[in-house]
């Protein structure tokens, strides 16, 4: 049986003062599961504060990003080493924000800023290998834009963004990530995929990795929800049979609204 996972994705917020703070208030509140695996994912900065708060609590660490190589001429770029050294065990690849896939901009957004943080299926294959490689667990994002949906694509590139995303990645690996279906309209927007949709698109997601590596792996892949999940809809998303958890954005940085959700598990 699968273990549910609810991750929050504090983004770029809280200086590590707040990170603190709020790690722990979630000790005091969050709720103990047997069956549900609970991960913190902090900016860089405050990732090392956070991991000595949460020694000896049930709460992961895990962080946002990551870059394919473990050493060199890489300004700005975090190695895998470098976040198994400050206690990392989870980290998302691939993210819309990171793949300049924005759901409903902001008035002052400058598109300008796609061209930097245009994150690539190449890119995101890459990075999963590495973490793989160090001992890490890879988040991987996948999802479509409202255009696509619109146009009546988001299968299809749902299915080739699984497929890219793993290539070259051997089954014994594959089993042990986890996927997060975003719909790229409904992050940050206050909007959500219906819960009937949203347990078909991770029905596909699992489908298409049982096309490739077979029943026993894609069984064991954990599938996330990751766009606008919030205390009022989670007990009806995660009561689906192909939804395994959360990728939690605005909600985790609330303790009680990311207690809650860890609360809404069956």
């Amino acid at each position: 049986m699968r273990r549910y996972l609810i991750a929050g994705n504090w983004k770029m917020n809280k200086l590590t003062s707040e990170a603190v703070a709020l790690v722990n208030e979630l000790k005091r509140s969050l709720p103990a599961k047997k069956n549900v695996d609970v991960l913190v994912c902090p900016t860089y900065t405050s990732l090392y504060p956070v991991k000595s708060v949460l020694e000896g609590s049930n709460i992961l660490l895990g962080a946002q990003d990551v870059f394919w190589k473990e050493s060199g001429a890489y300004t700005s770029q975090i190695s895998p080493s470098m976040l198994k050294d400050v206690g990392v065990t989870y980290v998302i690849i691939g993210h819309s924000e990171t793949r300049g896939r924005f759901g409903v901009p902001e008035p002052d957004f400058d598109e300008t800023i796609l061209k930097h943080f245009g994150e690539s299926d190449e890119t995101v294959n890459r990075k999963a290998k590495a973490a793989l490689s160090a001992g890490l667990i890879p988040i991987i994002c996948v999802g479509e834009t409202l255009s696509e949906r619109k146009e009546g694509i988001s299968d299809g590139l749902i299915a080739e963004q699984v497929k890219k995303a793993l290539d070259g990645i051997s089954g014994e690996d594959v089993a042990k990530l986890v996927f997060a279906y975003e719909p790229v309209w409904a992050i940050g927007t206050g909007e959500t995929c219906e819960s009937d949709e949203a347990d078909r698109v991770c029905h596909l997601i699992r489908t298409t990795i049982e096309g490739l590596f077979g029943s026993a792996v894609c069984e064991q892949v954990r599938i996330q929800y990751g766009g606008s999940m919030k205390p009022s809809n989670a007990k009806d998303l995660l009561a689906k049979t192909n939804i395994d958890g959360g990728l939690i954005g605005g909600a985790s940085l609330k303790a009680g609204d990311f207690s809650a959700i860890v609360d809404a598990v069956e």
